[in-house]
């Protein structure tokens, strides 16, 4: 059973959603704005997201990359009346898996979530666990270890230290990690990623004076490496 949420203000048309797919065996969490449906997809981390494009307090255009940043590995099917091919095109680049224009059938929806899903179990079960010394970081299942006991990350903890896992021993800028983990621009102001960092280090037991596996190159960025002793 999969955990599918609808993020769709119109009442009737969330109703058909939710009903279609509970009937295919799918466990379902539904929102009717933007920012309802960030916090529920936040929350519950559904295996696949429905969204329409145009709700009551943002552009669904908006919410898409919001959606990337907080939740990157789940896939997102647009589910809206708009059937441009620049919209179509602008969603996709925004990071939408799937595009499904309305009027359409149950039955190509769910053979959608199906290939979308498809997709995602076989690229999860190519993806290996990242190990470096004693950190274990399991990117399909969003767990880490550290000497075999388990890590307690927030979702954009593990974002940035898997991030860094997967570019071991290289120095990644923050601008980096702010356009790649968190999905916004630069600014010399935000503490963003300077923050993230300190609860990261006090969960691997070390900090900036210390370091162990996350090491600042002053003026250029961070790194991830084991220690090496």
């Amino acid at each position: 059973m999969s955990h599918v949420l609808v993020i769709e203000d119109d009442a009737a048309a969330r109703g058909g959603l939710v009903e279609a797919l509970s009937n295919a065996e799918h466990a379902i969490s539904s929102a009717a704005t933007g920012m309802a449906g960030l916090q529920v997809a936040m929350e519950t981390r559904p295996d696949i997201v429905l969204l329409n494009l145009s709700l009551p307090d943002l552009d669904g255009m908006e919410l898409l990359p919001m959606l990337r940043a907080a939740l990157a590995d789940i896939p997102v099917i647009v589910v809206t009346s708009y059937d441009d091919e620049s919209r179509i095109i602008a969603a996709l680049d925004a990071g939408a898996d799937d595009y499904l224009v309305r009027p359409f059938g149950f039955g190509s929806l769910l053979a959608r979530v199906r290939a979308v899903l498809r997709r995602r179990e076989g690229v999860s079960a190519r993806r290996p666990t990242l190990v470096l010394g004693g950190l274990a970081i399991d990117l399909s299942a969003r767990t880490a270890e550290l000497d075999g006991r388990a890590l307690s990350l927030s979702p954009k903890e593990f974002d940035l230290l898997s991030y860094m896992a997967r570019r071991a021993g290289q120095v990644v800028s923050k601008r980096e990690l702010l356009a790649e983990v968190w999905r916004t621009p630069f600014s010399q102001a935000d503490k963003t990623v300077d923050v993230h960092v300190s609860w990261l280090r006090r969960k691997l037991r070390e900090s900036g004076k210390s370091p162990r596996y996350l090491h600042t190159v002053r003026g250029v960025g961070l790194r991830l490496d084991a220690p090496r002793s």
